[in-house]
This record gives C-alpha cells, sequence and structure tokens, in this order.
C-alpha cells in the first residue's frame, strides 16, 4: 500500500488556519493539532522556515510534543533520537533481526523473549532508507505545507464526535488495533506507513516522555482526511449531534430525548 508520505499530498491545497479554527470551534481542544512531514533529504527539512533543531537526545513523543504543547516546529534526524524503537518507527533506523529480536523489552515489558519479540513484529512502521529526517509543526502555521498526516490529541467525548464527522459520508467501519507499549506504531507509524485514519491509546513512553494528559488519545490522519471529518462534524452539529455532549440523566424518561437523536426519518 503507498504510504501517505509517498502520496500525491504535495499537490493539495489546504487553508490551515481556517481548518483549525473550525477543528477547535467544534471540539474546544485544549492541545494543538500538528502535522508531521518525513523528508528524503536533511537539507529539505532544515529549510522548513523557522525550523528548530534540538540541542539534546529526545524520544519521538518529546519532539512530537514540543509541536503540540509549546508550538515549535521542529526537526530531528537519526542521531536526535534516544534509540532505535523511536528511529524504526519513522523509517530512520531499519526492521532488522537486532531490533525484531525484542530483547531490550524481554522482562521488562513482556514476560519472555518470545512475547517481546511478537511485539515487535506487530508494530506498524514506516520503511527504512526512503527518508533521513522528520519534522513536526502547528497546522496553523502552514510551515509544513502539507504534511504527511496530521495529528489530533482529544478526549474519548471528543474523538468519538471526530470519528463521527469521519464517517458521515462514505461510511466505512475503522479496524484499530493496540500493540501496548510502543503505541505511536498505531497512531504515526499506521497512517504513516498506510495513508489510513489512525486512532490509538498513547502509551507509558507517550505519557511520561511526551506530555499526553490522562484523558487524550490520538488520531493520525493524511490532510485529505481532515477536511472530510470537519464538513462530517459541521453536518451532525445542525442535528444537534455536537460535542460538548450533554448528559440527558440516568433516570429521566428517554423517550424525548431519542425522538430527537434518533429519529424515525423522513418518510
Amino acid at each position: 500500500m503507498t504510504s501517505t508520505a509517498d502520496s500525491a499530498a504535495g499537490k493539495e491545497s489546504y487553508d490551515w488556519p481556517k481548518l483549525v479554527d473550525e477543528l477547535n470551534r467544534l471540539l474546544r481542544l485544549k492541545t494543538t493539532p500538528i502535522g508531521m512531514k518525513l523528508f528524503k533529504r536533511v537539507e529539505d527539512m532544515e529549510a522548513v522556515p523557522k525550523i528548530r533543531r534540538p540541542s539534546d537526545v529526545h524520544t519521538a513523543d518529546q519532539i512530537v510534543a514540543q509541536a503540540a504543547r509549546l508550538g515549535f516546529t521542529i526537526g530531528i534526524t537519526h542521531d536526535d533520537l534516544v534509540g532505535p524503537q523511536c528511529r524504526t518507527v519513522l523509517g530512520l533506523s531499519p526492521r532488522d533481526e537486532e531490533w525484531l529480536s525484542g530483547k531490550k523489552m524481554a522482562g521488562v515489558w513482556y514476560a519472555t523473549l518470545e512475547d517481546a519479540s511478537a511485539h515487535q513484529h506487530a508494530m506498524d512502521v514506516v520503511t527504512h532508507g526512503k527518508y533521513q529526517a522528520m519534522a513536526v509543526s502547528p497546522l496553523a502555521s502552514g510551515r509544513l505545507d502539507p504534511p504527511d498526516i496530521c495529528l489530533i490529541y482529544a478526549t474519548p467525548g471528543q474523538m468519538i464526535i471526530f470519528i463521527n464527522g469521519l464517517q458521515w459520508s462514505g461510511y466505512k467501519k475503522f479496524d484499530w488495533s493496540v500493540v501496548g507499549e510502543s503505541s505511536c506504531a498505531d497512531s504515526w507509524g499506521r497512517a504513516l506507513a498506510t495513508g489510513e485514519p489512525s486512532l490509538s491509546l498513547p502509551c507509558f513512553a507517550e505519557r511520561r516522555y511526551g506530555g499526553v494528559l490522562d484523558e487524550e488519545m490520538l488520531m493520525a490522519l493524511s490532510p485529505r482526511d481532515l477536511p472530510k471529518a470537519i464538513a462530517g462534524m459541521q453536518a451532525l452539529a445542525k442535528n444537534g449531534l455536537r460535542y460538548p455532549i450533554p448528559q440527558y440523566g440516568i433516570q429521566a424518561d428517554v423517550r424525548a430525548g431519542m425522538g430527537v437523536s434518533y429519529p424515525q426519518g423522513k418518510k
């Protein structure tokens, strides 16, 4: 399957400030929506306007957080990341036998070497050898125009409305998996590799090192899917299906509320 990073997204045009304003209006997000882009050459990453380069060694979670929590536009290469786990998800290190063995996780995250290796094999990652660098930046800045994927942190309540928006037209059932630790493979790893909307439960490392809040989930999706989700949420809002979802009451007579949210439809 063609990856998002290899798609023709560069030929598309988006009004990023308008999209982000509408996203925030519909969902009241607390965390800045950001974009992520892979680069075949380091020079191209370094040419991004107002790009920062880290002076310390980080996890990929920290780099993403600096864009989402601090509003930075920041780029990294292989050497800026702490180890092969982060690098491999982004395609900056090979998915080799050493990495696939999982031996560094055995006895820490998984009971046996076989369990740890099964985890490594289950992860979605970007193919190695195509890219030398990665950058993240707030979507509204338009500095990665367009990014390969958009990253949106939201609560479960916000996220289900966002997903409902994606499903408003051209409905499809979404099937997502949970790899466990290193769940960045479930979000940006999967979205970069497949181009499909990818939801994750951020893992221990994302929360400890990436500042992800206790109540947050993460959606990674291609830029082409963001206007679709927004248009869907706008349509749902006109039907009274919007965020925040008002609680009806657990002991109230439900018929009046159900008649509005789940009508019989037009005859």
